[in-house]
């Protein structure tokens, strides 16, 4: 049995739908059972737990033998490094006596020690703690979604132009959430020596210009980058309704990574899916 956290978001879903694929047996936590109900008629179970209870967790993780972390995003009105550094402290906390006999964790290109970066740090947490604790742990790098993309679709139909905080011709490392899922899930059913940090991408890496020009081809018009100068980062994202400790820590994760290079390694796991073909779909579900 193969236990999954998020199996109700992008990368989860796409781990789930893979191992059912292949005739494995999944077991989908969530904290109500009641949205994870379509998982049933596909033949998953469904484990009714909170992150934030370690009993309930760690009974989720006792009905499988192995499993699949990932640490749930805190609302952005909040504040976001507090609660998901105590998530990721329940999450580990929960491993201890769940019999598991391997994990595979999502974490981000870039992980780092660090205060108030954002994922960077809390997601380095997950990894330092997995590296402690006796359970064979894989550990996959994505440094950005192409799912983050999606909540521009609105503006960027409505004004031709797009919104970024990189500059335009920066090449970054971009995924899809399917191809992540993938690549957990081979990763889950890989042997128990299969462990340590893969970074994965898409087939290329992809420049905000780019993503422009895949909403153009999409959208059939012209789309226009329009960069965020980084010393109106912060306030762009409390223009958004962040709370102001998450505005800070999402401006200084952003800082961080540009500055840092993205972490870009020479030999990542290459997915399958373009930015062209993500947007194209995107466009088209809307």
């Amino acid at each position: 049995m193969y236990v999954i956290m998020g199996g109700t978001g992008r990368v989860g879903s796409a781990t789930a739908e893979r191992l059912l694929g292949r005739g494995e047996a999944v077991t989908i936590v969530t904290r109500d059972a009641d949205r994870a109900g379509a998982w049933r008629t596909k033949g998953a179970e469904i484990a009714e737990a909170d992150v934030n209870d370690v009993g309930s967790l760690r009974a989720a993780f006792q009905r499988g033998s192995r499993a699949f972390l990932l640490n749930p995003p805190a609302q952005t009105t909040l504040d976001t490094d507090t609660i998901e550094r105590r998530t990721v402290a329940k999450i580990l906390a929960a491993l201890e006596g769940s019999g598991l006999k391997k994990v595979v964790a999502e974490s981000t290109g870039g992980a780092q020690p660090g205060d108030r970066i954002g994922d960077l740090n809390v997601l380095w947490e997950l990894e330092e703690g997995l590296r402690r604790q006796s359970i064979p742990a894989a550990i996959n790098r994505a440094a950005y979604y192409m799912s983050n993309w999606d909540g521009l679709l609105d503006a960027v139909r409505s004004t031709g132009k797009l919104p970024t905080m990189y500059a335009a011709d920066l090449a970054i490392p971009m995924a899809a959430p399917r191809d992540l899922g993938m690549v957990a899930a081979d990763r889950l059913l890989s042997s128990v020596d299969d462990v340590g940090i893969r970074y994965v991408e898409g087939p290329r890496r992809y420049s905000s210009a780019d993503v422009a020009e895949a909403f153009a081809k999409a959208l059939g018009r012209p789309i226009e980058v329009k960069v965020t100068p980084r010393d109106q980062w912060t306030e762009t994202f409390l223009s958004l309704d962040f709370s102001e400790a998450a505005a800070a820590s999402y401006a200084r994760m952003i800082a961080a990574s540009v500055d840092g290079g993205f972490d870009m390694p020479d030999d990542p796991v290459r997915g399958v899916t373009t930015l062209e073909a993500y947007i194209r779909d995107l466009v088209a579900r809307s």
